[in-house]
């Protein structure tokens, strides 16, 4: 039995929420266990000064991240004009993720900002933010073709993200901070709903692994972003 009484290959239970915010073009509060992330996805028909510069064709997606700073156990000082490494590092990842789902030149000479504001953490915040973020994305295209901005849906795949890792030798699914703060092995993984890789993150804490444990860490995640995928359909429909 784990912390939270879940089995080794058992999500923490999800939650999506369509329509949380009333302004955005597409929105989600997405809650995986106490981890709770709003997401939402904003329009704006103009493309970045670089790509204006460089005659680069079609859109761009691109996504910001921020924790709150009660949503975490001790109060965290808010990030305001310089965000931290790691905020970085994981908005890069949510919009890179987002991007693989979309053909950018389908989608036309437009921006899409997917804002990731967590306002509980515990443990996954970055894997909650690409799986709400995704569905925030679909809401926001699904309004661009109601208003004829576009004829048809640029989304080539959907994209979703769990956490895995070895917690006293045994592979666990979707970690909560705790175990996560104390894991042998931390891994994130991203993939489309074709069960394409988008992107992995794994790093052994003062620790190494093998192939054989990478597979199964791998095989662990497979099946909870399979159950995801479906909690995001259901969500949009």
């Amino acid at each position: 039995m784990r912390i939270d009484g879940r089995k080794a290959g058992q999500l923490r239970p999800v939650k999506i929420t369509p329509g949380f915010l009333k302004h955005p073009a597409g929105s989600a509060l997405i809650e995986f266990g106490n981890t709770r992330v709003i997401c939402s996805a904003s329009v704006l028909e103009e493309v970045p000064s670089w790509m204006r510069a460089q005659k680069v064709s079609g859109g761009w997606i691109t996504g910001e991240y921020q924790m709150i700073p009660a949503s975490t156990h001790d109060r965290s000082r808010r990030e305001t004009s310089h965000p931290s490494g790691r905020t970085q590092e994981i908005q890069r990842l949510i919009g890179r993720s987002l991007r693989g789902a979309v053909d950018l030149e389908k989608l036309g000479p437009r921006t899409i900002y997917i804002d990731c504001e967590v306002i509980d953490a515990d443990g996954g915040t970055r894997c909650a933010s690409i799986t709400g973020g995704m569905v925030a994305l679909q809401m926001a295209i699904k309004k661009l073709i109601r208003d004829g901005k576009l004829q048809e849906s640029p989304v080539k795949t959907n994209i979703a993200a769990v956490s895995v890792g070895i917690f006293k030798g045994e592979v666990l699914l979707d970690l909560c901070y705790e175990e996560d703060s104390s894991a042998d092995v931390d891994m994130n993984l991203v993939m489309t709903d074709g069960g394409r890789i988008v992107e992995i993150q794994a790093t052994g804490e003062e620790s190494t692994f093998s192939k054989k444990e990478l597979d199964a860490m791998r095989r662990a995640a497979e099946k909870g972003i399979k159950k995801l995928f479906e909690l995001q359909m259901k969500a949009l429909r």
